[in-house]
């Protein structure tokens, strides 16, 4: 059998996450959402999004990449929740049965207002 492999990162809040103004944290997240955007738009993600009610509050969203680990540690590295220590990353290498799963380019808010305004 072949294997597809791509890289995958968990975005998680360390334990030691800042804690911050909630106006400072909605400025925080749209940075972090036009980040992603970038990246998508770049073709470097394929998937992502925030997980809804964990088991494990700390885990936020899985993110699906079209590069090797080290590359995507570097581009996480440059998100602004990152470097403000409210996410940080783990960096994984995920195998599946070639063809199991297919990605299509479709749009992803660059902020909270563009998201809700697809409700």
């Amino acid at each position: 059998m072949r294997f597809d492999q791509h890289t995958v990162v968990l975005l998680v809040r360390p334990a030691d996450a800042p804690e911050l103004p909630q106006d400072a944290v909605d400025r925080l997240q749209d940075a972090h959402l036009a980040h992603q955007a970038g990246l998508v738009e770049q073709g470097h993600v394929l998937a992502g999004g925030p997980f809804l009610n964990p088991d494990d509050e700390r885990l936020r969203g899985f993110v699906v990449l079209s590069v090797d680990p080290e590359t995507a540690r570097e581009l996480y590295h440059n998100d602004p929740a990152v470097r403000a220590g409210r996410l940080a990353v783990q960096v994984m290498s995920w195998m599946l049965p070639e063809g199991i799963l297919r990605f299509e380019g479709v749009p992803v808010p660059r902020s909270m207002l563009e998201a809700a305004a697809g409700d």
